[in-house]
């Protein structure tokens, strides 16, 4: 699984360096693989846009002040528990998602047997992009994951009060 992730991360290196946008946008329970770490910091110094949402433990570390607009990170904590583990890799406007068992920790790459898969259905893949781009707009309950362990509360000031659980609730409803 680490070597096909590392692929598609070198993917988006590969178009960020032919001046395309490039994204990579991971929600997880933890992260903590060296390797994969070392991959995205690798990713965000060519110009790729790495969005984060992290429950639980995050090992990276911002750094430089010249990543900050490249290198988001943060933790949403709310009424729902929420283990959902999700990989969006931007691929020139042809988004490849998927979803995973794995948290990217070393234990569930190298001693545990876990599953990804594609999202093909075009309409299911649409879905979970607006419910991460939701989660992403959160400004009620979503922490800022940095190196100081500030863990601050994302700014809602001049911007929409977005809560992502109850914004996520009214998107689904609405489907119906």
């Amino acid at each position: 699984m680490r070597n096909s992730i590392i692929q598609l991360i070198e993917n988006e290196i590969k178009h960020a360096k032919q001046g395309r946008v490039a994204k990579i946008i991971i929600k997880s329970n933890s992260i903590s693989d060296h390797t994969l770490i070392d991959h995205l910091y690798k990713a965000t110094k060519a110009g790729v846009e790495v969005h984060l949402i992290i429950r639980g433990i995050l090992t990276l570390k911002k750094g430089s002040e010249k990543l900050k607009n490249k290198l988001n990170a943060i933790s949403i904590v709310d009424q729902y528990l929420e283990h959902a583990r999700v990989m969006i890799f931007h691929n020139k406007g042809n988004e490849k998602v998927y979803i995973s068992s794995a948290d990217w920790m070393v234990r569930n790459l190298d001693h545990r047997i876990e599953a990804a898969a594609p999202i093909l259905d075009v309409k299911l893949k649409k879905e979970l992009v607006e419910i991460i781009n939701i989660q992403l707009k959160d400004n009620q309950k979503a922490r800022i994951l940095d190196e100081n362990l500030g863990n601050n509360y994302v700014s809602s000031v001049g911007k929409k009060h977005c809560k992502s659980q109850v914004a996520t609730y009214n998107y689904l409803i609405g489907k119906k």
